[in-house]
């Protein structure tokens, strides 16, 4: 009888940890599957305890039950008349070695087909088949315990529990653990009695293990997600080449009344979206899509109104389909999915497709995008942008007019493009969206199309620190019902990462001006261009303090040279005399120079602040690099302002956000000294070489 207790005490604690993967299934898909193999392995165990002489063959009495308990409650599709057949063992092989595989790369909850779920019954199968020989055979029943806890730490590993749920789990998987440590108290079962030393350095671990099991990436102390599995496993992209919808956009504009795709949609749907670009290494435009397959559902955005549509696409030259972001199911296909960039990918491109899909709408304040800062963690949002060329690098910063990164410079960067630059119609259009091509674009013709607008806005946003990210689809209809989608509909345009919104969609072509009577994220972002300030009331928000201890020391005066290396120095600048003031100055340069990052930034700003006071220009503490440009500009002339006023708004991009300055952003930086240094040498040459041996700038200034 009490070997009958720890058994199902033991059983207790596995079937619990198989249900720990509810997050993953849902937790109906899981307890008839795990229920039937926990029985039959005690209807097993208690059989051998009836007649001896099976003993021996327990673990093969309880593993052909399970399975074939698994087989009855996964697989019946498989058996004939409830018979196993081939395909009922060939089902068992896949579990065995790709279900557990396909549930990491779905979304969850993951559709509870047995082709994903397999992998938990059969999981739970071997740690009943390894724990109850643990238990009746060796009599080790702490041991006995360490099959179940294995799996409970799978469940974990694929979706940590955390808080009340963690709470209740752990209780639930200690209770009938506890009744098979009852059953190895002295004097009770013919089990083996763990001796005190055991006791104590097991009992702890198991614990610790458990504790670990259930907590393993709930706890979340530095605000990031919970460590799953499931993010290092997305599904692998295909081998053969997959057409970049961007190149096409030209292309499909030629030909404007063909036929692409139809919908029937219960709300107006503004645009459609097929692929999302990310990666640009200055030659081409590249997606780099996180693609899962497609689960029971996705979470919407709570609170959010809820659009349906049904589409009917004949087959697309590549395996992109139209989607949405903010999706939240699709059925009638089992397309792959990006979640995070809304992009629908289709597991049989090629052939035609009919779905139903549902997604999120939701709305924003425009008041609060007026002045929302940027997202600089959005994921591609702040990637490469290749060489970027020197005239266009200036440009960037002159169409934000020098503003920090914030939705604010996104919107002015848009209303620049809107007012100096043409949408091209006709048949002469553009093609391309590479450096050379977005040059030309920028600086020389100012007439593209859509693929033109879009690449160069995102190319441009990144230069001055605004993550955005390039989308291609088509326009849609602001009608709700039914509407046929045509070629002349393909449209690019950009995306800019907003903190506590997401990605906003944008539109700087001329096109634009309509978007403030959309719906949803466009229309708010149409509304909030629509009271932006007029470009000469543009207000640049003051920069942050520079909190770094040197920074403290100048401005202060607190820091500082000791005394007695200041006495030291006299002499030894008597000696170097002129010769060692501007080696001084040419190795303190190369040494700002070669910082990396931020610093290389903060670099170039102390090399040009040294440079205007060796030149006359005063620096009082408190003054910004604006309130230095405008002195140097009354002091010293217009040549030498601009590029002190273009290297604040790198100074603004490296000190308000998050994201690490690209090595483009230091390259204008140090690019805007060079010009610098070229203004100062039109001075007359008393004054530069007054400038040159001056040894003040080699000492920090005291407040």
């Amino acid at each position: 009888m009490n070997a009958r207790l720890a058994a199902l005490g033991l059983l207790g604690s596995t079937a619990v940890a198989g249900l720990l993967f509810a997050p993953v299934f849902g937790l109906p898909a899981l307890l008839l599957p795990v229920f039937v193999v926990v029985v039959l392995g005690y209807g097993g165990a208690e059989l051998c305890l009836r007649v001896p002489r099976l003993e021996a063959w327990r673990p093969l009495v309880v593993l052909v039950a399970g399975l074939l308990g698994i087989v009855e409650t996964t697989l019946f599709s498989t058996t004939i008349a409830g018979l196993p057949t081939g395909a009922s063992l060939q089902g068992l092989s896949q579990g065995l070695t790709e279900s557990w595989l396909r549930t990491l790369q779905s979304t969850w909850p993951a559709r509870p087909d047995a082709g994903q779920l397999l992998f938990v019954p059969l999981a739970v199968l071997l740690a009943v088949v390894l724990g109850l020989e643990l238990l009746l055979r060796l009599r080790m029943p702490l041991v006995a315990l360490l099959p179940s806890l294995a799996v409970a730490v799978l469940a974990q590993a694929y979706q940590a529990l955390s808080g009340g749920p963690a709470l209740v789990a752990a209780l639930g998987y200690f209770a009938p653990a506890g009744l098979v440590l009852w059953a190895a108290r002295p004097g009770g079962l013919r089990l083996r009695r763990p001796s005190a030393s055991a006791a104590w350095a097991v009992l702890p671990l198991v614990v610790a293990i458990a504790a670990g099991a259930v907590a393993f990436g709930g706890l979340d102390p530095a605000g990031r997600e919970p460590y799953r599995l499931a993010d290092g496993h997305p599904v692998p992209p295909p081998q053969t080449p997959v057409s970049n919808p961007l190149d096409e956009i030209a292309g499909q504009l030629a030909d404007p009344e063909r036929p692409v795709f139809s919908y029937r949609s219960s709300a107006p749907v503004e645009r459609w979206r097929l692929v999302v670009l990310t990666g640009f290494d200055g030659a081409g435009w590249s997606a780099e899509p996180k693609l899962r397959r497609l689960g029971a559902g996705l979470e919407g955005v709570p609170g959010a109104p809820e659009v349906s549509a049904e589409l009917r696409v004949p087959p697309l030259s590549g395996p992109w389909l139209p989607s949405q972001p903010g999706l939240t199911s699709v059925t009638g296909a089992a397309p792959l999915v990006d979640p995070g960039a809304g992009m629908l990918f289709s597991a049989a491109p090629g052939g035609p497709a009919e779905y139903r899909m549902t997604w999120s709408a939701p709305e924003a304040d425009p008041d609060y995008l007026g002045t929302a800062p940027v997202d600089a963690q959005a994921p591609g949002g702040l990637a490469g942008v290749g060489a970027v060329p020197d005239d266009v690098a200036r440009l960037a910063w002159t169409a934000v007019h020098g503003l920090r990164p914030t939705f604010q410079s996104a919107l002015q960067l848009q209303r620049f493009l809107q007012q100096n630059y043409q949408l091209a119609v006709g048949d002469d259009l553009p093609t391309g969206a590479s450096w050379p091509q977005l040059r030309q674009f920028l600086t020389v013709s100012k007439r593209g199309t859509s693929q033109q607008f879009a690449a160069a806005y995102v190319a441009l946003a990144r230069i001055t620190g605004i993550p955005a990210r390039l989308v291609v689809g088509y326009r849609g209809a602001d009608t709700a019902g039914e509407h046929v989608v045509r070629a002349g509909d393909a449209l690019a345009w950009p995306e800019v990462a907003v903190a506590g919104v997401g990605w906003v969609p944008l539109d700087p072509t001329k096109s634009a001006a309509t978007s403030a009577r959309s719906s949803g994220l466009a229309g708010a972002a149409g509304r909030a261009q629509a009271k932006l300030p007029p470009l000469e009331k543009l207000q640049p928000p003051v920069p942050p303090a520079d909190t770094r201890p040197e920074a403290a020391a100048f401005v202060s005066g607190t820091g500082g040279w000791p005394w007695w290396i200041a006495a030291a120095a006299a002499p030894a600048l008597v000696l170097c005399g002129l010769a060692g003031v501007p080696l001084a100055k040419a190795l303190r340069t190369r040494r700002r120079r070669r910082r990396l990052g931020k610093d290389a930034i903060f670099g170039a700003w102390a090399e040009a602040r040294d440079r205007l006071r060796a030149h006359g220009v005063a620096y009082r503490a408190g003054m910004t690099p604006r309130d230095l440009a405008e002195s140097a500009g009354a002091a010293l002339g217009e040549r030498v302002r601009d590029p002190v006023l273009r290297l604040s708004g790198v100074m603004d991009s490296a000190l308000w956000s998050r994201f690490p300055p690209s090595e483009s952003a230091v390259g204008v930086a140090w690019m805007e000294i060079r010009e610098l240094r070229r203004a100062l040498a039109r001075r007359p040459l008393r004054r530069r070489m007054r400038a040159v041996f001056d040894p003040r700038p080699l000492f920090r200034r005291s407040g």
